[in-house]
């Protein structure tokens, strides 16, 4: 009896057990078959995430196959712009990659001396009786300084790629704009962008071409590209932009090295197809007069040293001198090849049309003898101290300025002014 107990006991442990086993496996099945919620992963993010109300009314502003980042810009009306998107190339920085300056320190001559050599070039903006100087050693490595000149709020720009230095007034409708760098371009040109409403701006132009302030164009203000030297000849007392910019760069050295090599058809991030008027990275000094664009090679300028024309009914002269260093060829600016530079001024002063001839002195004026500068200024003479009406050059490659102005008249080619 007691075996038939024990046997009966151990049975049932033994089927209790089985139970259990069965429960738990069957949880452990159950637990296997349940779907795991799935993670899926990060999707890109789309327009909604990150632009504005306005840009979410339209449809499809932007291609999904654009070549630029689009997240960093969630104030952007990319509903307005002027230009196709397609024309838009990730320069591969991110926005403010290129830290712009905003209000830096100046220093003099004196202090400048201590690093800058004679023949590094400069960037000159004078407005009333204040002369500034943005070192290109500087500007390589920053390309916008916002800054006030003679109490008047204005950007400075240089583009590397493009060879392209210039200054605009950056007061629009009594708000003063603040101008950073996109780290996107156009033809090779630096796209700048606005801080009050991201709208992005090209350098060539000034103007506004895509976000809120499309159309809008920026006041253009004349700068000359010439070496220190000329500089501390002309304004003694100006200032300069200071080494000391609160950033830790190599100041001096050209981080585009061996890209100004004008016989190369190498234009790094340019796309657009080349005029073959000139080689694309042949320095040009250029006008635009009454809407006729001329563009003069710097190959002929370095033959004459003063070439004088008529564009459009209006006499003017290009001054070329050597001496300025270009800042896109050799590791170090200060011993780079001398690229030279040039001005571009009305022929008209003291009531009469003046033609001028390049000699070792400087550019002399048929009609009185008179020496002038490179900054249009009579240094001796009978008309010491007057100054030519600056038409408002700039210098650029070749290819960079005609992708932008394909009308352009080559001077000293059969379809250019000559």
């Amino acid at each position: 009896m007691k075996r038939l107990l024990v046997w009966f006991v151990f049975l049932f442990l033994l089927a209790g057990c089985g139970r259990l086993a069965g429960d738990k496996a069957g949880e452990r099945a159950t637990a296997v078959s349940t779907p795991t919620p799935t993670v899926s992963p990060r999707a890109t993010p789309t327009r909604s995430q990150f632009a504005n109300a306005a840009s979410r009314e339209c449809a499809n502003p932007v291609p999904e196959d654009r070549q630029f980042p689009l997240p960093p810009w969630p104030n952007t009306n990319f509903c307005r712009h002027s230009v196709p998107y397609d024309e838009f190339l990730w320069g591969g920085r991110s926005r403010d990659g290129v830290p712009a300056l905003n209000n830096p320190e100046l220093e003099t001559i004196e202090e400048a001396e201590l690093w800058l050599t004679d023949r590094e070039p400069v960037l000159v903006l004078q407005l009333g009786d204040e002369a500034r100087a943005y070192p290109i050693p500087i500007l390589i490595w920053h390309e916008i300084v916002n800054y006030e000149v003679a109490g008047q709020p204005v950007v400075v720009t240089y583009c590397p790629l493009c060879n392209s230095g210039l200054a605009f007034a950056r007061t629009l409708d009594g708000q003063t704009l603040e101008f950073g760098v996109t780290g996107i371009l156009r033809n090779a040109d630096l796209i700048m962008f606005d801080r009050l409403t991201e709208s992005w701006w090209q350098q060539f132009t000034g103007e506004a071409v895509v976000g809120e302030m499309t159309g809008t164009k920026l006041t253009p203000l004349p700068v000359s590209m010439v070496s220190f030297a000329d500089f501390k000849a002309q304004f003694p007392n100006g200032r300069l932009l200071s080494i000391y910019t609160g950033y830790d760069r190599r100041y001096g050295e050209n981080p585009y090295l061996n890209y100004d090599s004008r016989f190369s058809r190498g234009t790094k991030f340019y796309q657009g197809e080349l005029d073959d008027r000139l080689v694309p990275k042949m320095r040009v000094m250029t006008v635009v007069v009454e809407g006729t664009a001329v563009a003069y090679p710097y190959d002929l300028l370095s033959e004459t040293g003063a070439l004088n024309d008529e564009v459009a009914g209006q006499p003017l002269v290009v001054f070329w001198k050597s001496g300025t260093n270009t800042p896109l060829y050799s590791q170090y600016i200060f011993e780079a090849r001398d690229a030279g530079s040039a001005a571009v001024y009305s022929r008209e002063a003291a009531g009469q049309t003046l033609t001028f001839t390049a000699t070792e002195e400087g550019f002399v004026d048929e009609e009185t003898s008179s020496v002038w500068n490179i900054f249009g200024t009579a240094v001796s003479g009978p008309l010491a101290g007057a100054q030519l009406t600056s038409l408002n050059g700039n210098e650029f490659f070749w290819f960079a300025w005609a992708a932008f102005r394909p009308d352009t008249l080559v001077y000293g080619t059969t379809d250019g002014a000559d």
